[in-house]
């Protein structure tokens, strides 16, 4: 298998694109985007005039797209991705949607006649650029095996979660941790403030103590300790606050539906939320920690 199908070649799929590009793989994508377009075929990704001729002659299909409807709607219809690609093909969607979305697509993609795999991404644009990214996979353990090399030049870690529909599972439960441990870290911070601590002082203690945690010492809300973290660069997404809100908000869909208490993560989607609406709607994630500064007294 070498022919790649690739649609969605925004700011994590055209990375994504281009690193198999660089691996040897034939790659031909599609993107409604201009900028997007130009940025793929600079990476020598060839470019389609639709969905159904990026996978005509695919062997495997990489969807990358905002949402489970982008993904069910490009997959169904008589000129849509099931019907136009060669009968066996491996579909993996890399998208971040909800689980029950992903099931369906999953079933779609077996009736028919291809094979499904579902492996959404953790890293961010750095990581997807990087060729870094942990790939969360839902698949049976052959259809995994089978599109294995075609995942790792985007990858630094590919986890094998359980059948289709595991992999949105793991990734909605890691950002569920990743959205709630933000916001208590920025909360530590201001507190830190206010009580005199130095964002470096108090990054010193908590980095080696028992309140480490990725938020902390990788994406450090406060510019300093971590050289790069966003809050260097004026918050430029690495990953964006409206795509907290929705991850937070499929958790939260998930956590209703199977009856789960998640008090903690229905208060951070609700923040996420008004702040992705508002002040962050451009930012990183990370930023949420001038909202609980702008909203602390005096």
């Amino acid at each position: 298998m070498t022919a790649i199908g690739f649609i969605g070649l925004g700011n994590m799929g055209g990375p994504m694109a281009a690193n198999l590009v660089k691996a040897g793989f034939t790659v031909t994508g599609f993107d409604p985007v201009d900028a997007a377009r130009a940025a793929a075929e600079a990476a020598d990704v060839v470019l389609a005039a639709s969905p159904a001729e990026a996978v005509v002659a695919a062997d495997v299909v990489i969807t990358m797209l905002p949402s489970g409807k982008h993904v069910l709607d490009v997959y169904q219809g008589d000129d849509g991705l099931l019907a136009a690609a060669p009968a066996g093909a491996f579909f993996v969607d890399c998208s971040t949607i909800a689980v029950s979305d992903a099931r369906e697509a999953a079933a779609l993609v077996v009736k028919a006649g291809h094979r499904a795999l579902d492996a959404p991404v953790s890293g961010g644009v750095v990581g997807a650029a990087a060729g870094t990214l942990t790939l969360m996979v839902g698949a049976l353990p052959d259809d995994l095996a089978a599109v294995r090399r075609i995942l790792e030049p985007m990858a630094g870690r590919i986890v094998h979660c359980g059948e289709p529909g595991a992999g949105q599972a793991a990734k909605i439960c890691n950002n569920l941790i990743l959205g709630i441990s933000m916001i208590g870290v920025s909360e530590a911070f201001v507190l830190g403030e206010k009580l005199g601590l130095t964002h470096q002082a108090l990054y010193d203690v908590t980095s080696t103590a028992s309140g480490q945690c990725w938020a902390l010492t990788t994406n450090c809300p406060v510019p300093g300790p971590v050289p790069a973290s966003p809050a260097n660069r004026d918050y430029q997404p690495g990953f964006a606050a409206p795509l907290m809100a929705k991850d937070l908000g499929l958790a939260i869909q998930a956590a209703e539906s199977t009856g789960t208490t998640s008090n903690l993560g229905a208060l951070a989607a609700a923040l996420y939320r008004e702040f992705a609406d508002g002040n962050g709607a451009r930012l990183d994630f990370s930023a949420i920690v001038n909202e609980i500064r702008d909203g602390s007294a005096a």
